[in-house]
C-alpha cells in the first residue's frame, strides 16, 4: 500500500512557479517520497495552467 501527497505550486503572472519545485522534490525524497507526476490542469485563459501539482507517493509503514 502507498500513501500519496499532493503539493500545489501556484504560478505568477508570467507563468513561472512561485516556489522552487526542484527543492520541494529533493526535500521530500529525503523523507522517502517518490515523484509520480506533475499535473498541470488547463484552467486559465489561452489554455495555460494557473498552477500545477506535484503528486508524490511512498510506501506505508507496516504497523505491528
Amino acid at each position: 500500500m502507498y500513501e500519496h501527497k499532493f503539493i500545489k505550486i501556484d504560478r505568477n503572472y508570467n507563468q513561472k512557479p512561485k516556489e522552487d519545485y526542484h527543492r520541494i522534490v529533493s526535500e521530500h525524497e529525503k523523507e522517502g517520497w517518490e515523484l509520480v507526476q506533475i499535473f498541470a490542469p488547463s484552467t486559465k485563459s489561452y489554455g495555460l495552467a494557473a498552477y500545477f501539482e506535484l503528486i508524490l507517493k511512498r510506501k506505508l509503514q507496516e504497523s505491528d
